[in-house]
């Protein structure tokens, strides 16, 4: 990769990249500094709140399908994730025996298995568009599937506001 980067696509790699990097760090500092105790008085605004926006997001994905939309990958995928982190802090946060249990139960029979198939309906969905781009653009001959690199150049924004290179494309001289 050359630096400065040129493309979003080099430019998502090194942002998203160092992000991730840098946040291992921050969550080992956090997990050693944090108290195991934090009274607040907005307890009930912070799950009504969250659970607000997964209803939302579970409508969303059901109109996005109805419509037949290209957000539905989005969608679902959003939803499936809010799912895992709804069952991650149900568990964590959740000190009394019973209603752990509880929440161990919905995150196994329902939490869980609902993410699994939101993603699955997001992979569905990806692989969908990816054949309609494919074909589209001609990146492949009719009837077959294109092949995953020639949508790779989806990301391939040029910077300097000239075309993307192409796939297979060798890298200009620095």
């Amino acid at each position: 990769m050359r630096f400065p980067p040129s493309t979003l696509r080099e430019w998502v790699v090194l942002a998203f990249g160092a992000i991730g990097v840098g946040l291992l760090p921050w969550a080992i500092w956090l997990s050693a500094s944090l108290k195991p105790h934090h009274v607040t008085e907005r307890w009930d605004l912070a799950w009504s709140g969250f659970d607000t926006g997964l209803a939302v997001l579970f409508l969303a994905t059901a109109i996005a399908a109805y419509r037949r939309s290209p957000w539905v990958g989005a969608f679902a995928a959003t939803t499936g994730t809010l799912l895992i982190t709804d069952a991650w802090f149900d568990i964590v946060l959740e000190s009394h025996a019973e209603a752990l249990r509880t929440s161990i139960m919905l995150a196994v029979l329902a939490e869980l298995p609902l993410a699994v198939l939101c993603y699955w309906i997001a992979y569905r969905a990806e692989r969908f568009l990816a054949q309609v781009v494919g074909q589209a653009l001609h990146l492949s001959p009719a009837g077959q599937s294109p092949a995953e690199s020639d949508l790779v150049g989806v990301l391939q924004i040029a910077t300097d506001g000239q075309p993307a290179r192409k796939p297979g494309d060798p890298d200009p001289a620095a």
